[in-house]
C-alpha cells in the first residue's frame, strides 16, 4: 500500500470535525490541533458547539463542530471552508455541508445514516443516495461497527465501546495527514491513568482507525503540510481564555500583589475562573459567587484591601455588574472586568461569538462613569492585553474593561511562551505608614489617587458610592465640587493615552485608497483579507485597534491618510458610531455581521471589491 500512496503537498488545509454533542468532536479536534502544532504547523481553531447541555440526539440543534486550519505559515484564521469534513451522523452533515469546499473529502459514519437519524436531521431521503454530494469525495465508513469489532474482546460495556468511535475517526485523519498518533496516545494515558481498560480501548481504536485509512482506496492520499517558519522559541497551544488567566497572573506577579477573582460562571468566560482556581500555587484566590453582582462586589472589596482584583463575565453579566462598576469608578479602585462577548441580547446565543458589548463597556453605567476599555485580538495576545489591563488598572487607579469574545476565548493557536523579564514593570500607587495621606490627592502626571490598605496606621479613610470632596475624600453635595470630581475622573482616563502605543498601520504607511478598520477578535480575518488583497495589487491597508478608550493619540492622523475608511465589526456598527462621535469629519463605510459567527475572508474581500469599484 505504501508504494501506491500519493502525497499531495499543501500550503494550507482546513479540517472540520462534526457530530452529536456526545461524540467527542471538541476533544478530537483539539487533539489533532495539538499534534499539528507540535509538528510545527501554524494552527488556528474554531470550536462551534450548541448552547444546550444535551440537545436531542441526532438533531441539527445538537451538532457540535470543531474546525482547525493548519498551514506551513503562521495562519491567522480557522479558514473559511473545509477541505476535509468528518460527519458522524446525518445532522452533522446537514449542519456543516455549507462549510465544505466543492471537491472536499467528506468522511461519514455510515452506521449513523439509518432511516430514523435521516428523518431527525430533516432530510427527505438519504443524502448519500441522491445528487446532493456529487461534487464531493464521499468516504462512507462504518465507524461504529469497526469500533465495536475492534473492542469485541475488551470486556467493556456497549456504551463505553461506542464512546471510543471518535478515536477511530481521529486515527483516520492522522493517517491522511501523515501525523503520528503518539501525542494522543500520551494524552489518553494521562487522562485515563486510573482506568487502564478505558485507556487501552481508546488507543486500540485510534490505531485501528489509522490502519483502516491506509487500506481504503478512497483515502489513498497523504496530504503533507510542512512546518511553518516561525520565530524561534518555546511554544504551546493556548486558548484565549487560558491566556487571559495567565496574563492576569503575570500582572499580579509583576505588581507584587495577590490576585483575587470573584466571578459567577457564565459561558463563554467560565474557563478563566476555572484556570485561576487551579493556580493557588501562584497565590491566586478565587471565589465562585452566587450571582454576577456578588462576583464584582467581592472583587471590589478585595481591591479595597490591597489585592489585584478581577471579575470575569459575558454580556448579560456585564449588564448586571454595571452599578458596582460605577462604585469602582467613584471609589477609584483598580479592577479588571473581563467580558468574553457572546451573541445577544439577553441570554441570546451563549456559545456563539459577537462584538456587541462595545457600547455597553464604554457607556453602560449611570452618571458620568468613564472607564478604560482594552480589546484583545488573538487567542495568544489575550495574555498581553490582560497584562496591560492590569497595568493600567493598578497604575492609574481605575477599573478597566477587557473585551475578548467567544471566538478568541475558545479558539486556540500556537503561542510563544514569553519572557516576563521583557514585560514592563507594574508599580502600585501604595501609601505607606507616615505619609501625609489624603484619599483623593493625585499624582500630577496621571491624576491617579494613592491606594491605602486598611489597617495601616495613620491611613484611616473613607471611600464609597457617594461623591467626595476633592483631596480629602469627605462626602460632598456641593455642586461645584461635583463638577471638579467629574472632570478629574474623565481627565484621568483621557491621560492614559500618554501611556499606550500609537496606532499602527499594516500596509501603506503613507496612506492610500482604502483603510480597513477593525478592533478585537476580527484581527485574523481582516489581516488575512488585507494580505491577500495587497498580493493582488489592491491599495488596501489595516488599522486594528486594541486600545479603545482612550484611543491612541495618533488615531485622527491615521484616519486622515486614506481616501476611504471601511469599519468591519461583528455588530451593527458600534465602533463606527464611536469613531463618528470622536472624528465626525471623516466618512465611514461599514461592513457588519451578527450571525454568531466570525467573518470569512471571502465575504470581506467581496465587500472591499464593491467599495473600491465606487
Amino acid at each position: 500500500m505504501g508504494e501506491k500512496t500519493k502525497v499531495i503537498e499543501k500550503s494550507n488545509i482546513v479540517i472540520r470535525f462534526s457530530g452529536d454533542s456526545g461524540d467527542g468532536m471538541q476533544l478530537t479536534g483539539q487533539q489533532f490541533s495539538d499534534a499539528a502544532a507540535l509538528f510545527g504547523n501554524g494552527v488556528s481553531t474554531f470550536p462551534d458547539y450548541p448552547a444546550e447541555i444535551r440537545a436531542p440526539q441526532g438533531t441539527v440543534g445538537g451538532v457540535s463542530g470543531f474546525q482547525v486550519h493548519i498551514g506551513d505559515n503562521p495562519v491567522k484564521t480557522p479558514g473559511d471552508f473545509a477541505d476535509v469534513l468528518v460527519a458522524m451522523n446525518p445532522a452533522a452533515l446537514k449542519a456543516n455541508l455549507r462549510w465544505a469546499k466543492k471537491g472536499a473529502t467528506i468522511i461519514v459514519n455510515l452506521d449513523a445514516f439509518n432511516e430514523k437519524n435521516i428523518e431527525k436531521a430533516g432530510y427527505q431521503i438519504n443524502p448519500l443516495e441522491d445528487a446532493l454530494l456529487q461534487d464531493y469525495n464521499v468516504v462512507p465508513v462504518k465507524v461504529t461497527t469497526l469500533t465495536e469489532e475492534t473492542l469485541k474482546d475488551s470486556g467493556l460495556d456497549q456504551k463505553s465501546i461506542v464512546k471510543c468511535k471518535n478515536m477511530f475517526a481521529l486515527g483516520m485523519i492522522y493517517w491522511m495527514f501523515d501525523r503520528s498518533v503518539e501525542h494522543t496516545v500520551a494524552f489518553i494515558n494521562q487522562k485515563f491513568g486510573k482506568k487502564p481498560e478505558i485507556a487501552a480501548a481508546n488507543k486500540k481504536v485510534l490505531e485501528a482507525g489509522f490502519n483502516y485509512a491506509g487500506n481504503v482506496h478512497a483515502l489513498a492520499t497523504h496530504f503533507n503540510v510542512a512546518p511553518a517558519e516561525i520565530e524561534k522559541g518555546r511554544y504551546r497551544t493556548i486558548t484565549g481564555n487560558k491566556a487571559t488567566a495567565w496574563g492576569l497572573l503575570a500582572a499580579a506577579e509583576k505588581a507584587g500583589l495577590p490576585l483575587f477573582c470573584g466571578s459567577y460562571p457564565i459561558t463563554p468566560a467560565t474557563d478563566i475562573l476555572q484556570e485561576l482556581a487551579l493556580r493557588r500555587d501562584l497565590g491566586a484566590k478565587t471565589y465562585q459567587a452566587e450571582d454576577e453582582i456578588a462576583g464584582i462586589c467581592t472583587s471590589i472589596g478585595a481591591s479595597y484591601v490591597g489585592n489585584f482584583a478581577v471579575t470575569t463575565t459575558s454580556g448579560p453579566g456585564l449588564a448586571l455588574k454595571s452599578e458596582a462598576a460605577g462604585l469602582a469608578v467613584m471609589a477609584e479602585l483598580p479592577l479588571v472586568i473581563v467580558d468574553v462577548q457572546r451573541g445577544g441580547p439577553s441570554t441570546g446565543l451563549p456559545t456563539k461569538t459577537e462584538q456587541s458589548d462595545l457600547l455597553q463597556a464604554l457607556y453602560g453605567r449611570n452618571g458620568e462613569s468613564p472607564m478604560p476599555v482594552v480589546a484583545a485580538s488573538t487567542p495568544g495576545n489575550c495574555f498581553d492585553f490582560a497584562f496591560m489591563a492590569g497595568k493600567i488598572a493598578i497604575e492609574h487607579m481605575t477599573p478597566v474593561v477587557l473585551l475578548t469574545d467567544g471566538y478568541l476565548g475558545n479558539g486556540a493557536q500556537p503561542w510563544r511562551i514569553p519572557d516576563l523579564n521583557t514585560y514592563p514593570s507594574i508599580t502600585p500607587r501604595l501609601a505607606k505608614e507616615g505619609d501625609d495621606y489624603k484619599p483623593y490627592a493625585r499624582d500630577p502626571e496621571t491624576l491617579a489617587r494613592t491606594w491605602a490598605v486598611p489597617g495601616t496606621k495613620g491611613l484611616e479613610h473613607r471611600i464609597g458610592g457617594l461623591e467626595k470632596v476633592n483631596i480629602t475624600g469627605e462626602i460632598s453635595y456641593v455642586p461645584e465640587n461635583h463638577q471638579v470630581m467629574t472632570d478629574l475622573r474623565a481627565a484621568k482616563v483621557a491621560k492614559i493615552a500618554d501611556y499606550i502605543p500609537n496606532q499602527e498601520i499594516i500596509g501603506n504607511q503613507n496612506g492610500g485608497e482604502l483603510l480597513i478598520v477593525g478592533w478585537g477578535g476580527t484581527y485574523g480575518h481582516l489581516l488575512s483579507t488585507v494580505n491577500e488583497l495587497r498580493k493582488e495589487g489592491k491599495d488596501v491597508s489595516l488599522a486594528h485597534f486594541n486600545y479603545i478608550n482612550p484611543l491612541p493619540k495618533n488615531t485622527e492622523e491615521v484616519l486622515s491618510k486614506f481616501k476611504k475608511i471601511l469599519v468591519c465589526e461583528l455588530n451593527l456598527g458600534q465602533f463606527a458610531q464611536y469613531l463618528r462621535g470622536k472624528y465626525p469629519h471623516f466618512t465611514y463605510y461599514q461592513y457588519n455581521k451578527v450571525a454568531g459567527l466570525p467573518f470569512t475572508v471571502t465575504e470581506l474581500k467581496e465587500k472591499v471589491f464593491e467599495l473600491l469599484s465606487k
